[in-house]
């Protein structure tokens, strides 16, 4: 193999597959790059073994093709020390990759290709869906917060695609909050569903904040394919059946309170400090247009209240959470003002935007009460 490449333009192109890469890989040769040069492109894939990222760079000048595995982190580093400029890259018959520059040159090991794994090959019965970056980032941004981190259910660990011929559905729950994302009014071409986890939803979501184009998403019982860009993400989806979510949703709460969703977020956090420490649990007493917010611990006499103002219609109401979940809900939407919607203290309530209605999206939660 040699050519000869820009440094900074194969350094932008390393650092869009170098997320995937595990700090404490299962295979030794996973923390390598397999560089795959044919004609002026060469191809860089990375991988922790679960989940692989591909991407091609363009090269204007190629002498000799081939196929080799470089150490990622230090080739990485070689790169970033270096400024701009033309760099030769050119294998040797002792298993050295010398990498030539204006001033000087170096040499590092690499190994041959035949020892990386192989990405997965997609089934025939495979679905295909095509989806905005942009909304792709939201659904996981909005959502992967939900997810659990369970042994015996690992469907809880990941966001749950649901997809129908006119909507996409992104869900998340760890059985005491519940967060979908909606997106609606693009077509598909079948009803179809899969379970991506949580790590490499996190991945995408990173990697899609500077993606213009639309996503296109192939899957099938085992992997799921996101193309964009010159970028392949291929993972292993999570098997299993997730929970009927939709039969949970509330259809019509009747208890409505409309609040200002930061300074309800900062009343919580500030109460929740004298709640027992064990349980987390702070109490909302709702009647006319006031909310009060209190939390004690009996155990150390300590307690606290606080006031806020909020417009309500329904029968006065006293609801338990757990503050940490309500407060990770109001977190983690961008609404200046959120609408709580409650059946009865028994029952989960429904958290949703009060700012009005976006046609193509929408976005709640479902949050359990608990006893106090």
């Amino acid at each position: 193999m040699k050519f000869i490449a820009s440094s900074t333009q194969l350094l932008i192109g390393l650092n869009s597959v170098s997320k995937v890469i595990s700090a404490k890989p299962a295979l030794a040769i996973l923390d390598n790059y397999l560089f795959d040069l044919k004609g002026n492109t060469l191809f860089v894939t990375a991988s922790n073994g679960e989940t692989s990222l591909k991407t091609e760079i363009n090269i204007e000048k190629v002498y000799e093709e081939g196929q080799i595995t470089v150490p990622a982190r230090l080739f990485t580093d070689s790169l970033r020390s270096l400024p701009d400029q033309p760099l030769t890259f050119a294998t040797d018959h002792n298993s050295s990759l010398i990498i030539t520059w204006a001033s000087g040159a170096s040499k590092i090991p690499f190994h041959p290709a035949e020892d990386y794994p192989a990405l997965p090959v997609i089934a025939e019965d495979f679905n295909t869906v095509s989806i905005s970056a942009e909304a792709l980032m939201n659904g996981i941004s909005d959502t992967i917060y939900a997810t659990a981190e369970e042994e015996l259910r690992p469907v809880m660990n990941g966001i749950f695609f649901d997809i129908s011929e006119d909507s996409i559905s992104m869900v998340a729950s760890d059985a005491h909050k519940l967060v979908r994302y909606w997106l609606r009014d693009i077509k598909n071409p079948a009803i179809c569903s899969f379970i991506l986890h949580k790590k490499p939803a996190a991945i995408l979501k990173n990697i899609l904040a500077k993606v213009e184009d639309d996503v296109v998403i192939r899957f099938d019982r085992r992997n799921a394919f996101f193309s964009f860009g010159n970028t392949l993400l291929v993972c292993r989806l999570i098997d299993g059946n997730y929970p009927a979510y939709k039969s949970i949703l509330p259809k019509n709460n009747p208890n409505k309170m409309i609040i200002n969703r930061a300074e309800l977020l900062g009343a919580v956090r500030r109460v929740a400090v004298y709640s027992n420490q064990a349980t987390s649990h702070v109490l909302l007493k709702i009647a006319g247009g006031e909310l009060m917010i209190s939390a004690e611990d009996t155990g150390y006499s300590i307690s606290a209240y606080e006031r806020l103002s909020c417009e309500y219609d329904g029968v006065p109401l006293e609801i338990g959470f757990k503050a940490p979940f309500l407060a990770d809900i109001l977190n983690n939407f961008s609404f200046e003002n959120v609408c709580i919607e409650m059946a009865d203290n028994c029952r989960p309530a429904l958290i949703v935007s009060a700012d009005g209605n976006n046609a193509s999206e929408d976005l709640s939660a479902l949050l359990m009460p608990v006893m106090i």
